[in-house]
């Protein structure tokens, strides 16, 4: 069989996250792998709004694009990145074993921390400067910090922890698996608990999408294929998908595996976290996206659909990033 050409971002956690995939069809007894670096949209951005510009589409349409025209044999994304709905004739076969899907508090270098997650909130003072860009993440937060100015935060891992050290914002925000990957667990200053932070659907986790028609690359990516992870990530983009949301919206959610039982927890969060609906259900992990139309119908008859209209009237139209 012939050498597979993945398709990827250029930024540190994309490439690892395609090595690693590289390294696991390898190791499986998957032909070589090459990675192509693709440019997308959402690199050319810096300090703007992922809402301003149509969300994270952006850091994957090309690479998509690239998937159907045959230019590459399969892409490699953070799953909290891909969209609920992919284009047609693109799946998602195989995922990766999930890392830590936990938020993560990071302090300026030398902060001096406590090791409680509240006494480290506590000791931010009155009106925090904290860096992130999710919606999620900002209505989740925003009880706990009422007077927090939220400020976003763009670029690679170690320019945002240098705009932190920098003195540019008092905490920041980010996922525990991107920090772990690249070698700065040791920033780690504390992971969110889910009660006060649920993550996005699919944070992390490695997705690797293929063309639905190319049987060779499947059965390839069918030896690396993580079934109690897969199972996790499809409940939570079928809930996804069910409220209608995008990456733009404040919606969280986490499935976990044990033996025969799949567990979904879902949230929806005004903007400002004054309304939560959250829903946690059992079922079965035969069968993850029934599990996660069953939750988001729950959010939907606990007001998240009146929640998502508001927010998205509150949202400002899309530009061009072009």
């Amino acid at each position: 069989m012939s050498g597979l050409r993945i398709g990827t971002r250029g930024s540190d956690l994309a490439m690892w996250q395609a090595r690693a995939a590289a390294a696991a069809i390898e190791q499986t007894g998957g032909p070589p792998c090459e990675l192509c670096v693709i440019h997308t949209s959402g690199d050319r951005l810096h300090e703007v709004s992922l809402s301003e510009v149509g969300g994270k589409r952006l850091f994957v349409k090309e690479i998509e694009e690239a998937l159907i025209r045959g230019d590459i044999d399969l892409a490699v994304h953070s799953a909290k990145d891909l969209p609920a709905v992919l284009p047609d004739g693109l799946s998602v076969r195989a995922v990766l074993p999930r890392e830590d899907p936990h938020d993560a508090l990071v302090l300026p270098d030398g902060a001096a921390a406590g090791s409680r997650t509240d006494a480290i909130l506590d000791a931010l003072g009155p009106e925090p400067r904290i860096g992130t860009s999710s919606v999620r993440r900002i209505a989740q937060l925003a009880p706990r910090l009422p007077r927090g100015r939220f400020q976003p935060i763009r670029g690679n891992l170690d320019t945002r922890l240098r705009k932190l050290d920098g003195g540019s914002y008092d905490v920041i925000v980010l996922a525990a698996a991107g920090l772990r990957r690249l070698g700065f667990g040791h920033r780690l200053t504390a992971r969110l608990p889910f009660a006060l932070c649920l993550p996005a659907p699919g944070q992390g986790t490695v997705a690797i999408e293929t063309r639905s028609d190319d049987r060779r690359v499947h059965e390839v990516v069918a030896h690396v294929n993580d079934e109690g992870t897969m199972a996790t990530v499809s409940a939570e983009r079928a809930l996804v998908e069910a409220l209608g949301g995008s990456c733009q919206m404040p919606i969280a959610a986490l499935a976990t595996v044990s033996d025969d039982d799949l567990t979904l927890e879902g949230l929806v969060s005004s903007l400002d976290g004054s309304r939560a609906p959250r829903v946690r259900l059992r079922g079965a992990p035969a069968d993850p996206e029934a599990l996660g139309r069953t939750v988001a119908e729950r959010l939907v008859a606990a007001g998240a659909a009146d929640i998502l209209e508001e927010v998205r009237r509150m949202q400002p139209p899309a530009s061009d990033p072009s």
